[in-house]
């Protein structure tokens, strides 16, 4: 029955600590209003609701408020699961079963689905956290601010000859390259940098801790005072603390300290007896941790990386959508290839008719058949392997514009590009000094550098801050208060005690009145009844100190090798624009020659096939001419997929690629593309295919358009020697020719 009698007791103490719960928050440094807190509290719409639906994280960078629910702070955050599906923009280019695709259209569907952008997306909701964890007074875990690589395809133009068909996966978390300020990997193993060392930094959340117990002990008595030969002590105790650090490196306390014990011992002065007590302590670094410097460290530094994931990932998008522009050429290349292979094999199948007929009447030899089946082996050969590439592409592209695949409509549909390069007349000239300084303006990769040697100057001087010996001033101030019954069983001393008693004058003048109550107890501990007050220095010196001497020249080292890295990077930028102004004059000049050697190969041929009609060459010459022109049109096809892709190399060296096709960051983080980008020298394809791509009959790209001569002499070949009537030659041309050229 003993606990019964703690009931107003506890109740008085659970109220004063849901009381202090309420408020501790408001003592916190970093506070939250509740207009932005309600928000977070509201998980965000289910992503795959909806199949437009736009990434949206909310901003980790502020915590839940105790406010209007005191137990947000301790409630699970949901995060939406990754919408998988593709948006809608795919079924509005797809037309007959073909993804009827321009360039812009392709970076547009990039910026909404390519997985490589999708998983970067992550890494600023991700670095948002840090922030808030470095608010709290925690070191950070870093983010990744490498390029995601998942994606295959695009070769570049200075690269090897092929397609790749693998992506380039990182080694961080979400695939993720290493980038500026993260950790390298050494020969053995991780290598973990100095970004972040110095003076503990204290904790910026107020913890409140409490503590409540009943106790019930009872012991055989072996004291000749003990009244009783067993002893029964009830005791209940409600303790609870505040602590919290501040900017500054000071930290503050508060205990409050409160027990009830009830005793059957005759000898104890009171039962029950009611204690409670306050300690309220406040230390001040005086030397290492002294400053904002120190102990804010770790928020400038999470805010700087917050910029730096900001900046890599409008280089992730950078890098995807020139990406995307090398995968598209390769496409148009390969459907090109398609239809100058298709042509070609075309003519060598009417050469192989024609000769049959003339062997059949005696006017060729029958070698003539053997040889025009071999160049039809051939051009059927490199159809194959034409075809094929472009299937390849098609995959390629469908992979890298959407989510997935698994849609059948998707990954059955041919993938049809409706751009073509416009060449200008004249190459614009710009200074190659000009190129360089918007280089230097506007990469990606130095803005990341030059935040990253901010924060290593931050870890420097917070480095030098910690050779300092510890030196912390304390002050405190508590009380202590009694309260509780005066025991009816203790003797009191009188005029004739002759045995053991208790002097009246001992006891406590609080209870000279009587009993004290709870209440009388706590305010003893503000009318400094019994107080307790003070104040100190501590002092803490490392002898040799050896640690924090490692951390500061270390940190003195990474610094000046950042700034070497640096100048590194500026330099290679350099040489990288002067490359890619290069590559551009040098794939220029290779359209230029193509284009000549195409108009050489085509008169060549229509002159060959006059003198074939005229009964002056064979037809193994034609033959030769017929292969030397299609190779040169392939040449031109090839030279045209490489000088549009130095113009997309340009564009990234100079770091100008989003501003020349007006892209929208906001449109990229958001997933969704509220203007369609403007892509510079591309213009809509002037013959678009009806339904199906076997047999395209128009020029490639602008740059070819002289190919399209052969249609109109495809069947000189096929005429018979000039003994034969001339009249009887034109039919047989007619019976596949290509489509008529157009200029």
């Amino acid at each position: 029955m003993q606990f019964l009698r703690l009931n107003p007791f506890i109740r008085q103490f659970l109220s004063s600590v849901l009381a202090v719960l309420l408020v501790a928050s408001a003592w916190a440094q970093e506070t939250t209003p509740p207009s932005t807190a309600a928000p977070s509290q509201t998980p965000a719409p289910q992503a795959t609701a909806s199949r437009s639906q736009a990434f949206r994280f909310a901003d980790y960078s502020k915590p839940r408020s105790h406010f209007p629910n005191p137990f947000a702070p301790y409630v699970s955050r949901h995060v939406d699961p990754p919408n998988l599906n593709n948006t809608p923009r795919i079924d509005q280019l797809m037309q007959n079963g073909k993804l009827m695709l321009s360039l812009p259209d392709a970076i547009a569907l990039a910026l909404e689905n390519n997985l490589d952008i999708a998983i970067a997306r992550y890494n600023l909701p991700i670095a948002d956290t840090d922030i808030m964890l470095a608010n709290a007074g925690q070191s950070t875990r870093g983010v990744n601010t490498g390029v995601v690589q998942g994606t295959p395809g695009g070769t570049p133009t200075t690269g090897t000859t092929g397609t790749g068909t693998t992506g380039s996966q990182g080694g961080g978390a979400g695939g993720t390259t290493t980038g500026a300020g993260g950790a390298g990997t050494g020969s053995s193993g991780l290598v973990t940098s100095t970004l972040g060392v110095g003076a503990p930094v204290p904790s910026f959340d107020p913890v409140l801790t409490g503590t409540l117990q009943l106790d019930r002990a009872t012991s055989q008595s072996t004291s000749a005072f003990g009244g009783v030969p067993f002893i029964t002590q009830n005791t209940s105790t409600v303790n609870f603390a505040y602590t919290q650090g501040f900017h500054w490196g000071t930290n503050l306390s508060l205990g409050f300290n409160n027990s009830r014990v009830t005793t059957n011992q005759p000898f104890s002065l009171l039962s029950p007896t009611l204690n409670t007590g306050f300690r309220f302590t406040l230390t001040q670094p005086l030397l290492q941790g002294l400053g904002l410097l120190s102990n804010t460290r770790f928020i400038r530094i999470a805010k700087n990386n917050r910029e730096i994931s900001d900046v890599a990932f409008r280089l992730q998008v950078i890098t995807t959508v020139n990406q995307i522009q090398n995968i598209y050429w390769d496409l148009v290349n390969a459907y090109e290839n398609v239809k100058v292979q298709e042509e070609a094999l075309a003519l060598a199948n009417k050469t192989l008719s024609d000769n049959q007929k003339q062997v059949q009447i005696g006017t060729l030899a029958p070698i003539e058949i053997v040889r025009a089946q071999s160049v039809v082996a051939t051009d059927q050969q490199q159809l194959t392997v034409a075809r094929t590439t472009l299937e390849l592409q098609q995959l390629l592209m469908k992979n890298a514009l959407s989510r997935t695949l698994v849609d059948p409509q998707l990954a059955g549909a041919e993938v049809i590009p409706t751009s073509v390069m416009v060449v200008p007349d004249e190459e614009p000239v710009t200074p190659i000094q000009d190129l360089v300084n918007d280089a230097l303006s506007h990469r990606a990769e130095l803005a990341e550098s030059r935040i990253d040697l901010v924060n290593r100057d931050i870890n420097n001087k917070s480095a030098k801050n910690a050779l300092l010996p510890t030196l912390s001033a304390f002050a405190y101030y508590g009380g202590s208060g009694v309260g509780g019954n005066v025991n009816p069983n203790v003797p009191l001393c009188g005029p004739t005690s002759t045995g053991f008693c208790v002097n009246p004058a001992d006891i406590p003048p609080t209870f000279k009145n009587g009993n004290v109550s709870y209440g009388g107890a706590f305010g003893q501990l503000f009318d400094s009844t019994a107080p307790d007050k003070g104040l100190g220095l501590q002092l803490n010196i490392p002898l040799r100190n050896r640690a924090a001497q490692a951390n500061q020249v270390r940190a003195e080292l990474e610094y000046r090798q950042s700034q070497m890295r640096l100048q590194q990077l500026e330099n290679q930028i350099r040489i990288e624009v002067r490359n890619a102004q290069f590559a551009l004059q040098q794939n220029r000049a290779s359209v230029a020659a193509a284009r000549a050697a195409v108009a050489l190969a085509q008169q060549s041929f229509d002159a060959e096939s006059k003198k074939y009609a005229l009964g002056a060459s064979t037809s193994t010459l034609v033959l030769q001419q017929q292969s030397a022109l299609t190779q040169a049109r392939s040449t031109l096809v090839a030279a045209s997929s490489s000088y549009e892709k130095s113009r997309v190399e340009l564009d990234r060296a100079t770091g100008l690629t989003l501003s020349k096709l007006g892209i929208d960051i906001a449109d990229a983080e958001r997933g969704q593309v509220s203007r369609l980008p403007s892509v510079p020298y591309v213009a809509p394809r002037q013959d678009q295919p009806s339904t199906s791509t076997s047999a395209p009959s128009a020029q490639g790209t602008v740059e070819v358009a002289p190919q399209p001569a052969p249609p109109s002499t495809t069947a000189q070949p096929q005429q018979q020697p000039a003994a034969e009537p001339q009249p009887q030659q034109p039919a047989p041309p007619q019976a596949q020719p290509p489509a008529p050229p157009q200029q």
